[in-house]
């Protein structure tokens, strides 16, 4: 697909999304105040350029290796990269040298090697913990538990060079997305309370951003509705 072709494709598709996400603000009476992380994993660097020229400021990515050869390649562009996949404790230190935004941070091993990396990199790195949604006994997917988060927060803001941030929270496979994300917002309150600055709420993807804006999401990650399907990865 040439150039023009694609950006016309993923500028049709940006508003779309962009009226989707107006459209939710609207019908839960909020400012439509809500950030779009356009999430680039599996597609390529050329995608990412197009995406910037026509406003995207905040991109996602959730595989370390292709996320740290992305970043570099588009370093030029002032983009807020957000890491968001699953992170191994002995590669946090390396997402912290290029990730803004570290959004998947769900045990407290991860805490001592992002700092150490965003050290290195002598750049704050902005942190979410990522909790779980799934009900108890459930082979859920990755996030702490609710019970645990006071603890998390409080390593993440004691930690140098990390800021906490919020939550990040997936819907769980199979479950209404409203209440998934109701007992979120509830969860989030429970954390204001005890951290004001935690104030990010990222929830919401291509199928169910609408449900993650009625329930107080500020970020939403937006993938296959932006991008199209994920290309085949050999």
């Amino acid at each position: 697909m040439g150039d023009d072709r694609r950006r016309d494709e993923l500028a049709a598709n940006l508003d779309a999304v962009r009226r989707r996400i107006a459209d939710a603000c609207d019908d839960a009476g909020r400012p439509d105040d809500v950030h779009l992380v356009v999430v680039t994993k599996f597609f390529p660097a050329s995608d990412v350029r197009l995406l910037a020229d026509l406003g995207v400021t905040d991109v996602g990515e959730n595989r370390h290796q292709e996320a740290e050869a992305k970043a570099a390649e588009c370093a030029d562009l002032g983009l807020r990269w957000h890491f968001i996949g699953g992170l191994q404790s002995n590669k946090a230190s390396a997402v912290a040298s290029y990730a803004d935004v570290v959004e998947s941070v769900d045990r407290a091993k991860l805490v001592g090697p992002l700092s150490r990396g965003a050290h290195g990199r002598g750049h704050e790195v902005d942190v979410l913990v990522q909790v779980s949604l799934d009900r108890p006994g459930a082979d859920g997917r990755a996030g702490a538990d609710p019970a645990d988060l006071d603890d998390l927060a409080r390593r993440v803001r004691d930690a140098g060079m990390l800021r906490l941030r919020g939550l990040m929270a997936v819907a769980p496979l199979g479950e209404d997305a409203d209440e998934a994300f109701a007992r979120l917002a509830s969860v989030h309150a429970d954390l204001l309370s005890q951290h004001p600055e935690a104030t990010v709420l990222s929830a919401g993807m291509s199928g169910d951003l609408e449900a993650a804006i009625r329930h107080g999401a500020t970020h939403v990650r937006v993938g296959s509705a932006v991008l199209g399907p994920r290309p085949q990865v050999k």
